[in-house]
């Protein structure tokens, strides 16, 4: 550890959990082909829509007969969509180990006020008891936690003889790791996130089982337009080939497409996901041989590969007050930022305080690899600036 400047800078400064980086070697050039000006109902637009629809299905290797639909307000949108149309049905349970799944469960007990939920909840860096779910519930819960750095192992942990739905928000997940689309009924996320693309939009993709659900249940409260799937008892299919329900932005469409694009040249799924755990093991070859940080989430099998929140263990620093701590990694983070080698990468305002570092596909190992030698110089200049102050 120094407090001489590394020889090497990351080529891209960009690692925030959100919007992230964008896809290696892209310029306004690749937005070229974006129908501006014109209706996203004309034929170019819905023809683009249900484009970045197909290129969706065979990325993420969506079963043919699960419905994907693109819809407003990104994947808290999405989410939201599909609580306010789905539960009530039967009981929930509703799992929460980070801000955004805390979210959730405001939305179920504060705000449609429902009868018979339970709340599973950890803290950050750890998960629930998941042998502990009721599948005869309605489950609601987030497959990876961006805000905690934790995700679920798995599937295998979701009943294959569910009676219940399960709703998931894949947001930080998709394009990273595997969905067990056997398992889900609703997956949501938004293009900002694993793929670089732009805010605004959601994904809500729903399973013949969600289908069913919608077209044979009617929730006891009124539904703003913007969430209605459904007319006369049928589902409106128009939105899962590209019929949007509001007015898309054709600029972000063309950018998703392009990301889209992108993947499929690289491979695919499996070579998404392969970058993204490069990524993470040169964070993690970084952590294991370096004393004064460790990961939020003590266990390996629940760390996530594009959220990867870190935590300063230096017990020096660990032993000042709590606001103490908070600001030592605040002045950490801003340290890198005014360097210009790393944006945006303090842990989330509800999380405890450390370091938030985006790991997903479209950052390349060698920034990675190049920003870690930038962390021990901050973290070394940060704390001789502690020293010389008190």
């Amino acid at each position: 550890m120094t407090d001489t400047l590394p020889a090497a800078r990351p080529a891209n400064a960009c690692f925030s959990s959100g919007p992230c980086a964008k896809r290696p070697g892209w310029d306004f050039s690749a937005l070229k082909d974006a129908p501006l000006g014109r209706s996203h109902r004309a034929k170019i637009g819905k023809t683009k829509l249900k484009l970045a629809i197909d290129l969706t299905r065979e990325i993420l290797q969506v079963p043919a007969d699960y419905r994907i639909g693109i819809v407003p307000g990104s994947d808290t949108g999405a989410v939201e969509m599909a609580l306010w149309t789905l539960l009530g049905a039967r009981g929930v349970d509703v799992l929460a180990w980070e801000s955004f799944g805390q979210g959730w469960v405001t939305d179920i007990v504060k705000q449609l006020k429902l009868p018979n939920v339970r709340t599973l909840k950890a803290g950050y860096g750890e998960i629930v008891d998941l042998a502990t779910v009721d599948f005869n519930n309605d489950v609601v819960f987030t497959w990876n936690g961006t805000t905690s750095g934790v995700k679920v192992p798995n599937g295998d942990w979701i009943a294959a003889d569910r009676q219940g739905l399960t709703i998931c928000d894949a947001t930080s997940a998709a394009f990273a790791q595997k969905l067990d689309w056997a398992k889900l009924d609703v997956v949501t996320f938004s293009w900002q996130k694993v793929l670089g693309g732009e805010g605004g939009h959601g994904m809500l993709i729903l399973s013949p089982r969600a289908v069913e659900r919608l077209t044979t249940y009617t929730p006891a409260w009124p539904l703003p337009k913007i969430f209605r799937l459904t007319s006369g008892g049928k589902l409106t299919e128009g939105i899962f080939v590209g019929e949007t329900i509001n007015t898309p932005s054709m600029l972000c469409v063309e950018d998703y497409i392009d990301a889209l694009n992108w993947a499929k040249s690289l491979g695919g799924l499996d070579s998404l996901i392969a970058r993204a755990d490069a990524n993470t093991k040169a964070i993690t070859d970084w952590v294991e041989k370096t004393a004064w940080i460790d990961f939020l989430a003590a266990d390996p099998a629940i760390r996530s590969n594009t959220s990867v929140c870190l935590k300063v263990s230096d017990p020096e620093i660990t032993a000042l007050p709590a606001e103490a701590q908070a600001d030592f990694a605040k002045k950490l983070a801003s340290l890198l930022e005014k360097e210009n080698v790393a944006y945006d990468i303090g842990a989330y305002r509800d999380a405890p305080p450390g370091l938030r570092i985006w790991c997903g596909a479209t950052v390349e190992t060698s920034d990675v690899t190049a920003l870690t030698a930038w962390l021990d110089y901050a973290y070394a200049k940060t704390k001789g600036d502690l020293a010389k102050a008190a």
